[in-house]
């Protein structure tokens, strides 16, 4: 196959990556009431589902719209990301198609199992901030004050920019053993490694939890640092699967 034709090929698989990523506007599109009152906007009300799980009894949030674009704005923003969200599947597997044909066939499991858990991990993650992180952020920065003359009311851009950042930045942090599958597949990380390091991980972790979490209550930050800590052990363990692997075909190479 020449160049020109790989480029069509690209170009086909681009487009329809392009196409789930419609597909999924369209189904946020038509189900748009749901998914605005019911996913986006439930952490600011009151009978969110992690609140009635928890027994809390927490004041649903006052949101306000303060220009004259900005529903409209927010809303294809929140349409456009929400199909994003659920196109990513698509995306991966059309990049998977794409590179598939030039690997090896032992090289085509390994692609499989990255391809299949880069999905599973950024959803987990996704998930993780939207049921946990977005909550737990919100309520603290509405009960917050210094005075009582002063009333916290929430813009609408301001609310839906904070929800992504939490969904879509634990979806990424979520990918940590995926990162370390394919670090280890290079070589540059090795289970002794990991675990030799496993003290400064667990201090690295929980100031990351502190970070991104604006609660100042030592529950709230090993909340986020327990999921965090359990993908590095989990890393640990697919570092030496992959070791294990890489002994095992280096031994029969050389036999």
């Amino acid at each position: 196959m020449g160049f020109l034709d790989h480029l069509e090929e690209l170009r086909w698989h681009i487009i329809k990556g392009g196409a789930g990523i419609v597909a999924g506007m369209v189904v946020c599109g038509i189900f748009s009431e749901f998914v605005m009152h019911q996913l986006l906007l439930g952490p600011a009300r009151s009978d969110f589902f992690v609140y009635q799980w928890l027994g809390l009894t927490i004041p649903s949030i006052d949101l306000q719209n303060r220009t004259i674009t900005g529903q409209f704005f927010a809303y294809w923003g929140t349409i456009f990301i929400a199909g994003l969200t659920l196109g990513l599947p698509v995306v991966i597997y059309q990049f998977w198609r794409f590179i598939e044909p030039g690997l090896y066939p032992h090289e085509k499991s390994g692609m499989r199992f990255v391809a299949w858990f880069v999905t599973f991990f950024f959803i987990l993650g996704v998930v993780f901030g939207y049921s946990v992180l977005m909550p737990m952020s919100l309520q603290f920065f509405a009960r917050f004050s210094i005075s009582e003359t002063i009333t916290n009311q929430f813009d609408i851009s301001a609310y839906f920019d904070m929800l992504f950042a939490s969904i879509m930045g634990t979806g990424m942090l979520f990918e940590l053993p995926v990162v370390v599958y394919a670090l280890s597949k290079l070589r540059i990380v090795t289970p002794d490694l990991l675990r030799r390091q496993r003290r400064m991980a667990l201090v690295v972790i929980l100031i990351l939890a502190a970070l991104i979490t604006p609660s100042t209550d030592m529950i709230s930050q090993i909340i986020v640092a327990i999921p965090l800590m359990l993908l590095y052990e989990l890393s640990i363990q697919i570092s030496a699967y992959v070791n294990k692997k890489e002994e095992e075909a280096t031994r029969k190479a050389l036999a």
